[in-house]
């Protein structure tokens, strides 16, 4: 990969998200990297601000890490990222030359994250697993799978040990 590498983390603030984001940051990202948490959010959630009508369709902006610490502004497009997440990539980026953005798409994710992988463009992009058995996954679907069998570019799966 090349030395301005656009790694994305697929974020949904959730343990296994976490986990992903953890791994990432000790183990692929390097200076000189753009670090891209990538949120989906359900289709037709428009109660914090008529500006997502806007970009459902192309997603948000992409947000710069002091944006998007703000939850006021977070708040816009109706995302509320917990502390931890918050603290593993403010502290990623004082320790390592790194720009942190976050990029928000509104529907499926399994669909949107391939999507992003096209449009922002991304090098590779990181995922969690939540370790859904056989007859979860067959009924619910996995996003990670999806993603692994769908994506344009390099994908690593984190399993999330509980």
């Amino acid at each position: 990969m090349a030395a301005d590498r656009r790694v994305g983390i697929a974020v949904d603030f959730s343990p296994s998200s976490k986990n992903a984001l953890k791994w990432a940051v000790d183990n692929v990202i390097r200076n000189g990297d753009h670090l891209i948490l990538v949120a989906v959010r359900p289709e037709g959630h428009y109660d914090e601000g008529d500006q997502i009508q806007l970009w459902e369709a192309t997603g948000s902006p992409l947000i710069p890490l002091s944006e998007f610490c703000d939850p006021i502004i977070m708040k816009r497009y109706g995302v509320k990222p917990d502390p931890e997440t918050l603290d593993i990539v403010t502290t990623a980026a004082r320790q390592t030359q790194i720009e942190v953005l976050m990029k928000i798409y509104w529907g499926d994710p399994r669909e949107k994250l391939c999507e992003a992988i096209d449009t922002i463009p991304l090098s590779c992009i990181i995922v969690g697993n939540r370790g859904l058995g056989t007859l979860k996954r067959a009924i619910m679907g996995s996003v990670s799978n999806y993603v692994v069998n769908n994506a344009s570019c390099p994908v690593t799966v984190v399993k999330h040990h509980v």
